[in-house]
């Protein structure tokens, strides 16, 4: 493929807000989960809440918006200039020729469960102010990022469980190879809410403590949220050495299992090899892998399995979620702007929450960041039902001709 560049990006989690958060916290390995305070669950969990969501205001034009999951879009969408960065895209382009391409799992389902709690006793009748297409409904972020930016392009919403916003790069790079857009916003949001949390519980997916990703003892995830967004457009003239591009993407469905994968992580590895080949790279030239990592027992063993297949023992690899959790349909996102921090740095991230990498997988799996000396990169996400996806993000002095 030709190669897109990450012209802006940036993220909200509960790591912190915009890319000098997102730094420092890569760089202390440290985590923003926390014992549940969510609203009124009652869970012996941590989760990754993201601070000042629900003090953040949305344009007074775009109050029919208002849930909690384009508030956090919102406050992603402030940090590091990124709003300006699409009205000059829509600027230079023209705003019909900037798409959105968003990806979440619940989208605004916390305003529908606050409304069924005030329901009309005697019909039932949610309320009148509930307004489901602009809260609850999954095409609502994509809605609200377009018109808050002033775009006009076309716009949609992933929704493919974890994998949703690393399948938005897919989708946003073949618009702009066939022509219909020029640059596009990708991204994703996905806000805490209660279907989430005890839906998870319900499955018995949920750790009583903060997860430890490819532990020995690892025993559940830890739920989170976050806003991650990034500018994607066809490279002009010379790139700085530093700049961050998509150079392959990779999907696949393997359609193992309603929630659990296959144990020896074939639709993963389809996805990573496909990537790998529209890179036009090989395994050898991957330095470092942000893994899916969501710290549960056969999820961790299955990709593993699928990495060392692919790529053998020796290329560094780390989850991430251990600092962020899983922030679910907006994990792709967050993660690829991890890589970008990661190519442009030098820094291979570490494992906030790991304490013994299971020697069962047998990767080199960091538990501590590090330096290293970075040009090409691979991020998993992998979904519930087998929707994987994988990107490879490459730095501008590795693209030259």
């Amino acid at each position: 493929m030709r190669p897109l560049l990450l012209r802006h990006f940036t993220a909200a989690s509960c790591m912190g807000s915009g890319l000098d958060a997102l730094r420092e916290a890569l760089r202390a390995n440290h985590s923003g989960l926390r014992p549940c305070q969510f609203a009124d669950a009652r869970l012996s969990t941590w989760t990754g809440e993201v601070a000042k969501v629900d003090a953040t205001a949305l344009p007074a034009a775009l109050t029919r918006y208002a849930c909690r999951n384009n508030r956090l879009a919102r406050l992603g969408l402030m940090q590091d200039g990124f709003e300006q960065a699409a009205r000059d895209a829509a600027a230079r382009f023209g705003a019909r020729r900037v798409g959105v391409i968003l990806g979440t799992s619940t989208a605004g389902i916390f305003e529908t469960e606050l409304a069924y709690r005030q329901r009309e006793p005697a019909s039932g009748a949610l309320p009148a102010a509930f307004d489901y297409r602009g809260g609850h409904n999954v095409f609502s972020v994509a809605d609200f990022v377009r018109r808050a930016l002033g775009l006009g392009g076309p716009a949609a919403v992933v929704s493919s469980a974890c994998s949703s916003s690393a399948k938005v790069f897919a989708s946003a790079a073949r618009l702009i190879d066939s022509g219909v857009i020029d640059a596009a916003v990708v991204g994703g949001v996905d806000s805490l809410c209660l279907t989430t949390l005890y839906g998870f519980n319900s499955l018995e997916l949920l750790s009583a403590e903060a997860c430890r990703p490819f532990d020995s003892e690892r025993d559940g995830i830890s739920i989170g949220e976050a806003a991650a967004f990034a500018l994607l457009e066809r490279p002009a003239g010379a790139l700085p050495a530093d700049a961050v591009l998509l150079t392959g993407y990779g999907e696949s469905s393997d359609a193992h299992h309603m929630s659990s994968p296959h144990p020896d992580g074939h639709g993963a590895r389809l996805a990573m090899a496909a990537a790998l080949q529209r890179a036009g790279l090989s395994p050898a030239e991957i330095g470092y892998i942000n893994l899916h990592g969501t710290a549960t027992p056969s999820n961790d063993a299955a990709e593993g399995n699928a990495v060392r297949a692919l790529f053998g023992s020796r290329t560094p690899a780390s989850s991430t979620k251990g600092a962020s959790g899983h922030t679910l349909g907006a994990a792709g996102g967050l993660e690829a702007v991890i890589c970008a921090i990661a190519l442009q740095d030098g820094l291979l991230p570490g494992s906030p929450g790991t304490r013994h990498a299971d020697p069962a997988i047998g990767l080199d799996y960091v538990i501590a960041p590090r330096s290293a000396a970075l040009r090409h990169v691979l991020s998993n996400s992998f979904g519930f039902g087998g929707t994987n996806a994988s990107l490879v993000f490459s730095r501008g002095d590795a693209c030259r001709p």
